[in-house]
């Protein structure tokens, strides 16, 4: 059996709380922010509900029509499904594996840029990174607020520290660059 894609780990936790529409689950993901743990498109939502139930671990329970929209076939995860679910989550919770994030390839190679653009770069991924941790914030009241269990949203404050993190390191990095504490091949452009 294929290892399961984190996309298809987010579907068949989302079957596993009840039978959907590969639209609605598209919905109810984007709705539960997981779009900030991996990339939610709607053409991909469709491809990994026929692709998992091409494995047997979701099945058609049915279809329905709403008016003139076309006609939906409702998922519900199996047995299979299930187990599948569980070892995915157990496996990636217990084994650390790097990812290759495109991040830390653009920062080795970023040598190639002239430290005024770097630092301006630099300095706009902080800008970004500090909206995002406002978000996290807003998001993280929200869900206190409303007394959702923190079982069910406690992955915002891991993102929000690993970007809290992030702007520390690269708040210093800027300043090293421009102080010339961190030597740089190119000062000015060419």
């Amino acid at each position: 059996m294929a290892e399961l894609t984190p996309l298809g780990i987010a579907v068949l936790a989302v079957l596993n709380e009840k039978p959907m529409h590969a639209y609605e689950l598209y919905q109810l993901l984007l709705s539960r922010e997981e779009d900030r743990l991996v990339k939610v498109r709607l053409g991909t939502v469709y491809h990994t509900v026929e692709r998992l139930a091409g494995q047997r671990l979701v099945e058609a329970t049915g279809t329905d029509r709403a008016g003139n929209r076309p006609e939906r076939t409702t998922y519900a995860i199996t047995p299979e499904g299930d187990a599948a679910l569980r070892r995915a989550i157990g496996r990636t919770i217990e084994t650390p594996e790097y990812e290759y994030p495109r991040f830390p390839v653009a920062l080795s190679e970023a040598h190639n840029l002239p430290a005024d653009e770097t630092v301006r770069l630099l300095t706009r991924r902080v800008e970004l990174l500090q909206e995002q941790v406002d978000d996290l914030d807003a998001t993280i009241a929200k869900v206190r607020s409303e007394g959702l269990e923190e079982a069910y949203w406690y992955v915002a404050d891991y993102l929000r520290i690993q970007a809290v993190a992030e702007l520390s390191w690269l708040r210093t990095i800027i300043d090293r660059i421009g102080s010339l504490d961190l030597p740089w091949p190119y000062r000015t452009k060419n």
